[in-house]
């Protein structure tokens, strides 16, 4: 039986060939083995309670793992394991939007045990690839993916699943990846946008659209035409615009919409960062909002109540797609199916604000009454 360990201590304290242990260096199971003279494989079993080590022996070895404050080797657990209880994240950008999204994801995986590493590509294809071969090679328990803007191909994406690695897309899902999603539903929030602003008299209202590859910006977009058309409005493709999320190309952009011959009266921009662009450029042509113009952004960001004037957005719930991403994605890992055509929808909320909202009715008289 090893000896009493406060007795031990002192006397691994005392001893130069054990002193090492009181200083910089990671204890290891082999320090363990040699102070308490059992095999190695004893103190491993020791440290996992196996039932066939003596109970006295048990205490020994983890009182002393605590003295020493030995630290198992996660790493090789892992391996042993073939789980790290880690998830690999890959978003575009960590820009308000897709970093709330990732505060869901966390508050999930931290109370179901799991560790989340999260890679931006900055909206760049290779980067995307980068990071995909990195998290591979961090032997993670999972992918959550969001692709970036340049994204057309998807033979990284399909390499995960070929690893049988599980797979979740959430906000820029891919139609033809087959794995578990989350998203918005992007078209009901173009409708939304759209019919608000036909609703305040609004006709020649223009929209500008993201990057063309990306299934968020077409959904949108399939929204703002199904609405016009209904109607009874045709689009005009000068009033179509084409951009990526970006402050200063939405500006360009409204400028030029604003130099039209027959500009239009109101605007729906895909996102609130291209909603500020569109609102310098409206301001600096003298316009007002909502009487000349009308304007309306996607994301419900704070900054769009923080303006003047305020702006009209579409809210996506970013932090509850998280929560719901993380959720599926850890229902995936303990289920036995495949899962692969299990789909969340989040439905989006018009938040109305001074940018668009021109038509005082009898309900807005009472409230502010």
């Amino acid at each position: 039986m090893p000896e009493p360990v406060p007795e031990l201590c002192r006397r691994i304290r005392q001893n130069e060939l054990f002193s090492h242990l009181y200083m910089e260096r990671q204890t290891t199971i082999k320090d363990i083995a040699v102070a308490l003279r059992l095999s190695k494989s004893t103190v491993s079993r020791a440290l996992r309670d196996a039932p066939d080590i003596k109970i006295e022996t048990k205490k020994a070895v983890k009182a002393l793992a605590e003295e020493l404050d030995y630290q198992p080797n996660k790493l090789a657990l892992s391996l042993l394991n073939r789980q790290t209880h880690t998830i690999g994240v890959i978003i575009p950008n960590l820009d308000y939007v897709l970093s709330t999204m990732v505060k869901g994801i966390d508050e999930v995986a931290l109370e179901a045990g799991y560790t989340v590493m999260v890679c931006q590509s900055d909206e760049s294809f290779g980067r995307e690839i980068v990071n995909t071969k990195r998290l591979l090679e961090s032997l993670v328990d999972g992918f959550i993916v969001s692709v970036s803007s340049e994204t057309k191909v998807f033979e990284h994406i399909k390499k995960i699943q070929n690893k049988k690695i599980p797979l979740v897309l959430f906000d820029r899902v891919v139609n033809h990846i087959s794995c578990p999603s989350v998203r918005l539903d992007n078209i009901a929030g173009g409708v939304l946008a759209t019919q608000h602003l036909v609703d305040q008299g609004y006709k020649r209202i223009a929209i500008l659209a993201g990057p063309e590859n990306l299934n968020i910006s077409n959904k949108r977009m399939e929204g703002y035409l199904q609405t016009l058309k209904l109607n009874g409005l045709r689009p005009d493709k000068r009033m179509i615009i084409h951009c990526d999320f970006n402050q200063q190309y939405a500006y360009e952009a409204t400028k030029e919409l604003l130099a039209m011959k027959q500009p239009p009266d109101a605007i729906f921009t895909i996102s609130d960062r291209m909603a500020i662009g569109a609102m310098l450029a409206i301001k600096e042509k003298g316009l007002q909002m909502p009487d000349d113009i009308g304007l309306v952004g996607f994301n419900n960001e704070p900054v769009t109540s923080l303006v003047s004037p305020s702006i009209s957005s579409v809210e996506m719930y970013a932090f509850e797609m998280g929560k719901a991403t993380a959720k599926l994605f850890i229902e995936m890992l303990n289920s036995d199916d495949t899962m692969a055509h299990q789909e969340i929808v989040i439905k989006p909320k018009l938040f109305i604000r001074e940018s668009s909202k021109r038509i005082i009715t009898k309900k807005d008289r009472n409230n502010s009454a």
